[in-house]
């Protein structure tokens, strides 16, 4: 920064009235006075306005180093020329002007640049946009019947939300491919609504059918309160046709079922209580049996099949006497008396198989092969003996055993 007066100072000098100039490319221009100053002073006022207009300039190429709007920066550069042109300042104005021109060059480029960028955005948005349509078309496709509707609705809001945000802080669309775009969105959603709207009126219908026909086997089930225990067979037939019935809704089903549930409660109540007396009348009936079971369990060590069905008919008689068990007992009883019967069963079998004459038949024409065939190889057995020949010995000593293996197998 030059304070003197001296005309070898760059930019700048101060004359003996206080007129302060500055040095141009075509000569000196006077830019104002400081009357009330030191030459240093008044130099140094006039800089500062080139300093302030500096940095204007720096700030600008700034902001095109930034993006700035390619106008913007054609308009400030415009207004900058100007006042650089005609400042009132001392400095190297014609380097702010050189500077100010290479940023108007600089425009043309931006332009060009933002034109592109800007087409390329465009035509991101309208991908993006076709991938919102193409989804919401998805959803407008599925069978009306199969949709889970929460998550369709839920997937339909969340595709519209986006199409609003792309819209708000997107580029601005051409205006036919985008009202093109809209009326295919704007389509699909429609046509989800219209199948959503059916759906939930079908399926009010069918809960409204299934509310009243449930609400009259509530009905029916709470009147058979007055047969007690033997209305059970009549509430499970309306149990099955409760299950026919369908689906009411969640809240409707629950609460109709409480009533259908307490209405059935009442019947096995009264069921359990009167198994409760049945049993205490049981008691005496089940100690007798298990007296009788340990006289049937006594035959298992029979083997005579005689004496064995006799005791099981007369055992089997005093059973039927006796008469009822409690419910929770019978298996266990009949289970022991069973094993008993089968023990009889298996002797009769038994025997069955061993008097059977086709069987025995059958075993006295194997027996005699079998007998001939034993005595024939005892005779070769003994000229086996008589020749000395020991391999012939031990061949025939190995078929006489076998046959007689079976012979002692058939005979056991």
């Amino acid at each position: 920064m030059i304070h003197v007066t001296d005309e070898k100072a760059p930019w700048g000098r101060v004359d003996e009235t206080g007129t302060v100039f500055v040095r141009e490319a075509d000569g000196e221009r006077a830019v104002g006075s400081y009357p009330d100053g030191t030459p240093e002073e008044a130099l140094a006022y006039f800089e500062r306005k080139y300093a302030e207009l500096a940095g204007q300039v720096t700030l600008l190429e700034q902001r095109v180093k930034r993006g700035a709007s390619p106008s913007d920066v054609a308009k400030a550069v415009s207004t900058l020329s100007a006042s650089v042109s005609s400042a009132n300042a001392v400095g190297d104005l014609p380097s702010l002007q050189r500077r100010l021109e290479a940023l108007g060059g600089t425009v043309t480029e931006l332009t060009e640049k933002q034109k592109a960028e800007a087409k390329a955005a465009i035509a991101a948005a309208l991908e993006e946009r076709e991938k919102l349509v193409v989804a919401a078309e998805k959803l407008a496709a599925q069978d009306p019947a199969k949709a889970q509707w929460k998550a369709v609705s839920a997937e339909l809001d969340a595709l519209f939300a986006e199409w609003q945000k792309q819209q708000n802080e997107g580029p601005r669309l051409p205006k036919g491919e985008d009202s093109d775009l809209w009326k295919r969105f704007r389509a699909a959603r429609t046509t989800i609504e219209t199948h959503r709207k059916a759906f939930f009126a079908e399926l009010d219908s069918q809960h409204r059918d299934a509310r009243n026909a449930k609400q009259a086997l509530v009905d029916k089930a709470e009147a058979l309160s007055a047969q007690g225990a033997a209305g059970i067979p009549a509430y499970r037939s309306l149990l099955d046709d409760w299950k026919r019935a369908g689906r009411a809704g969640k809240k409707v089903d629950d609460a109709l079922w409480a009533k259908f549930k307490a209405a059935g409660d009442v019947l096995f109540a009264a069921k359990s209580e009167l198994d409760a007396q049945e049993n205490a009348e049981f008691e005496g009936n089940l100690a007798k049996k298990k007296e009788l079971l340990t006289e049937a369990e006594a035959i298992l060590a029979i083997t005579d099949r005689n004496k064995a069905r006799e005791a099981l008919i007369a055992i089997q008689k005093r059973w039927d006497e006796i008469g009822k068990v409690p419910r929770d007992q019978i298996r266990a009883v009949e289970d022991r008396l069973r094993k008993v019967e089968n023990a009889v069963r298996k002797l009769d079998e038994e025997h069955w198989q061993k008097s059977n004459p086709e069987r025995q038949q059958r075993e006295e024409g194997f027996l005699g092969q079998l007998n001939s065939a034993i005595a024939k190889l005892e005779r070769e057995l003994d000229e086996a003996k008589a020749s000395g020949d020991k391999k012939r010995i031990a061949k025939a000593k190995e078929a006489l055993e076998a046959r007689k293996a079976w012979l002692g197998a058939i005979s056991s």
